[in-house]
């Protein structure tokens, strides 16, 4: 049975661009993939911590060693690698801030990058065989041709991460502009719309 993964990462609930081109995302991968699996992994919802010195003494040793508090210190990232090396398409949904991607999603990446499980003790990928889409909305515009093109940190960490941890297939879908949407410019759905045929094929695929 073919897996989804989505994690999420905006605050905003329903008022949300990043979660409504999730949600265009999900009912065109549903209506490709009948028979899949849709895991939902929320950040705003999962009480996250950042790397700690408790976290790193238990990811430095051996889990054969590991004592009943280090067990604990790695059981949440443990889930989040288990979520990753089980699905077969994953999608990120994200929105932009200062340019790069939020301090929740950032410690997403930190809980998942981990040496034996996701990442080779070589430094190979050890996530082979996956997919994975990058949904972004920002304020600014990032693609070919922008002015500020050199300021996409997002799309270049995100897809730097992924391909670190082994997914080089990976489609990224830019909602750029998006603050037409919060000043009232275009409504949220004709916004999302635009975006749509790259969705689609994103979900398709």
């Amino acid at each position: 049975m073919t897996k989804l993964l989505v994690v999420e990462t905006s605050p905003r609930g329903d008022h949300s661009i990043s979660r409504t081109m999730t949600r265009r995302f999900v009912a065109e991968w549903q209506a490709a993939h009948p028979h899949g699996e849709i895991v939902a992994r929320d950040l705003m919802e999962t009480d996250l911590p950042f790397v700690t010195a408790p976290w790193l003494q238990a990811y430095f040793t051996p889990p054969e060693q590991h004592s009943p508090e280090m067990k604990g210190a790695l059981r949440l990232s443990d889930e989040l690698v288990g979520e990753i090396l089980a699905a077969d398409h994953i999608v990120i949904a994200t929105p932009v801030y200062n340019y790069n991607v939020p301090a929740a999603l950032k410690a997403w990446v930190d809980h998942i990058v981990r040496k034996g499980l996701t990442l080779g003790f070589d430094g190979s990928g050890l996530v082979t065989g996956k997919k994975a889409t990058v949904l972004l909305a920002s304020g600014g515009v990032y693609t070919e041709g922008s002015p500020i093109r050199d300021r996409d940190i997002a799309t270049q960490y995100l897809r730097l991460i992924l391909g670190v941890i082994g997914i080089t297939d990976v489609a990224v879908v830019a909602g750029g502009g998006a603050k037409v949407v919060d000043l009232g410019e275009r409504t949220m759905d004709v916004f999302v719309a635009t975006l749509a045929p790259e969705i689609e094929r994103a979900a398709a695929a």
